[in-house]
C-alpha cells in the first residue's frame, strides 16, 4: 500500500489498543525474566550452575507457549488474548509466592515462559485491525514488545531497589498482565459498539 495509507491506520484506535495490550501484558513477563538469576541463586537458594539450567526451562515454556497459543488463536482469537492474560496474572502471582521453593520456582519458570502463548493472537489481532497497513503494523509489534521489555525491567528494578525483593517482580508482572486486561476490555468493548453502531 501507499506510505500515507501505511501510516494513516495509526489514526485508528484498535492500533493502539493492541499495540498497548502488548506492551504491557508482555511486560510483566519480562519483569520476571530480567531478574531471573538472582531469584535462582539468593530466594531459591540455587547454585549458580542452575542459572542456565532455568534458562532452558524459560526458553522451553517459550516454545510450547508459542505452538499452543497458535492452535488457540486459531480456534478463538480474542477468547486466546483474554485467557491468557487472565492466566498472566495467576501465573506471574504464582512465581512471586513460590520462588524460594526450587521445584515450584522451575514449574513457574516454565508457565511464565508460556505466557508467551498470547503472542501469535496479539500479532494476529494486529493485523486485522490494520486492514491495508499491515508492513508498518507488524513492525510497530516488535517496538510494543521493547516497550513491554523495558518497562517491566523498569518496574521490576524499582520494586527491588525499594527493599521488596526479587521475587516481587512477580507482583510487577501480575500488575501489568492486569493492567493488559484492562485494555483488552477496552478493546472488546469498542469492537461491540462499532459492531452495533
Amino acid at each position: 500500500t501507499s506510505i500515507s495509507g501505511e501510516i494513516g491506520a495509526f489514526f485508528r484506535p484498535q492500533i493502539w489498543l493492541t499495540l498497548a495490550i502488548a506492551a504491557s501484558g508482555f511486560g510483566g513477563m519480562f519483569a520476571v525474566f530480567s531478574y531471573i538469576a538472582p531469584v535462582v541463586t539468593d530466594v531459591a537458594n540455587m547454585p549458580v550452575t542452575m542459572v542456565p539450567v532455568i534458562l532452558v526451562i524459560f526458553g522451553v515454556g517459550m516454545n510450547v507457549g508459542n505452538l499452543v497459543g497458535s492452535k488457540l488463536a486459531d480456534m478463538s482469537l480474542m477468547g486466546t488474548i483474554g485467557g491468557m492474560l487472565a492466566f498472566n496474572v495467576a501465573i506471574m502471582l504464582m512465581f512471586a509466592t513460590t520462588s524460594a521453593n526450587p521445584y515450584l520456582l522451575c514449574l513457574s519458570v516454565f508457565l511464565v515462559g508460556c505466557t508467551f502463548a498470547a503472542g501469535p493472537a496479539v500479532q494476529t489481532r494486529l493485523m486485522d485491525v490494520a486492514d491495508g497497513a499491515q508492513t508498518l503494523a507488524a513492525a510497530s509489534m516488535h517496538s510494543a514488545f521493547n516497550i513491554a521489555n523495558a518497562l517491566g525491567a523498569w518496574l521490576g528494578g524499582l520494586v527491588i531497589a525499594g527493599g521488596f525483593g526479587y521475587a516481587s517482580t512477580g507482583y510487577v508482572g501480575a500488575v501489568l498482565s492486569l493492567l493488559g486486561l484492562v485494555v483488552f476490555a477496552v478493546s472488546l468493548g469498542l469492537d461491540r459498539k462499532l459492531r452495533l453502531a
